[in-house]
């Protein structure tokens, strides 16, 4: 009976071609638009960790007090070096780093290139079990490494191909702006997008970094941060030298600490009050200091990671897709009406109400589809130029890929469905005594 309707269906597409192609077009153009900002506000949008996301935290210290307005919920987005280095001192959570991205020059061993600059980060040993980091090659630095300040590092694989041409470079040296250091891994291609664990400096889209330091190793040498440094709620002035910067109430040092459970969340907080509580009652505050304990997810939406064009054009997007419905339901009531006298003779001949309904949701079917085939291409071509209406960086992520033709598929065909529900009842409703009388 399937296979009848579908064949009364194209019967009727050869009936009125000029109608049909009109409402392919129609929807094909609605769920393109409608499919294409969706690619790049999931890309924005997505869960960079989804396994461990829930177990991964960043405590917040408001040592800037309320005279400044600029942060939110009275929170700076980082914490100042000396806040870092006692949680970090503490370790109240299964596990902890402290990361701030800097920049320094590479200078090529092999004569071949010249010295280029090359951005990347400082942190601990958990930064690489903690963030589930992959490795082509060796693996992260140990503890024993962190205390000692070793003069080991880790690359990324764009840097790896650039000097060693991708070879396992493990145990080679590498020289930055001076300073030989012993590669002990190489990073597979990796890069989390949202970068999650930067995106308080702005770098949530940016490219793979090229290398990552120990944190203690990074300090000794005075490397500055190449991401944001706040000082201007601070009411204290500032000891000169860099000793003065790191005891000074800036905030510039990212903290992230693993909590496996709700247990060790909860033991986590109360540390967290403790401590801001242990530093008004020393003097250093002046205010009862709020502390914050986000979550990644939380975090992305405390920072605001998906950029508000994203959710404004996917908003117009799916306004332009309802308009699109109601031009199909108008354009099938028309259709309807043109054959309300087939319609009668159907019915006059024993066809029920539920056949005749079967019958045109059938045939809405069949407009969904071919919507949705023209639709992914329309969707393909529009990914590739989300370029005109997004960032750079950010209109790169969106990719046409299987889980997105199967939903502009399965959105063309809900779509049609549901705008044919109401034309189909119209055409069910036909009298076929009138119809008749009328012929």
């Amino acid at each position: 009976m399937l296979g009848y309707y579908f064949q009364l269906a194209l019967h009727s597409f050869r009936r009125s071609p000029g109608l049909t192609a009109l409402m392919v077009l129609i929807m094909g153009v609605g769920v393109a638009a409608s499919m294409t900002t969706y690619a790049v506000f999931r890309a924005v949008s997505g869960d960079p960790l989804p396994d461990k996301s829930a177990q991964l935290f960043v405590p917040q210290i408001d040592n800037l007090g309320p005279q400044n307005g600029s942060t939110r919920n009275h929170l700076p987005d980082a914490l100042t070096y000396r806040d870092a280095m006692a949680l970090m001192r503490a370790r109240v959570g299964k596990r902890q780093t402290a990361i701030y991205p800097v920049v320094d020059n590479v200078v090529p061993q092999d004569g071949a290139h010249r010295a280029f600059t090359a951005n990347g980060y400082a942190a601990y040993a958990d930064f690489f079990p903690m963030f589930e980091a992959r490795f082509a090659y060796g693996g992260s630095w140990n503890d024993s490494d962190d205390q000692q300040r070793a003069n080991v590092i880790i690359i990324g694989s764009q840097l790896n191909q650039k000097l060693f041409s991708g070879a396992n470079s493990v145990g080679r040296m590498l020289d930055l702006n001076g300073h030989d250091y012993r590669i002990v891994g190489v990073i597979d291609d990796w890069n989390p997008q949202p970068r999650f664990y930067d995106v308080n400096n702005g770098s949530g889209f940016a490219d793979t970094p090229d290398f990552y330091l120990p944190f203690t190793r990074a300090v000794d040498l005075h490397m500055d941060t190449n991401g944001n440094n706040s000082c201007s709620g601070s009411s204290k002035p500032m000891a000169p030298g860099w000793d003065g910067w790191l005891q000074s109430e800036c905030v510039w040092v990212s903290l992230w600490v693993e909590l496996p459970d709700a247990a060790a969340v909860q033991r986590y907080s109360e540390f967290l009050s403790g401590y801001a509580a242990q530093q008004q009652s020393s003097g250093r505050f002046h205010w009862v200091s709020h502390v914050g304990l986000f979550d990644l997810t939380d975090w992305l939406d405390h920072e605001g990671v998906v950029p508000p064009e994203a959710k404004v054009s996917l908003l117009v997007a799916a306004g332009f897709l309802l308009v699109c419905l109601v031009n199909t339901i108008g354009l099938l009531l028309a259709k309807i009406m043109r054959r309300a006298g087939e319609i009668g003779v159907r019915r006059a001949l024993g066809a029920s109400r539920g056949a005749i309904y079967r019958q045109f949701i059938a045939e809405a079917v069949m407009v969904g589809v071919a919507g949705g085939v023209l639709g992914l291409a329309l969707t393909a071509a529009g990914v590739l130029s989300t370029d005109l209406l997004f960032e750079p960086e950010i209109a790169r992520l969106a990719h046409t890929n299987v889980s997105l033709i199967g939903l502009t598929l399965l959105v063309s065909i809900f779509a049609t469905v549901v705008a044919a529900i109401y034309p189909a009842w119209r055409a069910a409703r036909v009298q076929p005594s009138w119809q008749l009388k009328s012929q």
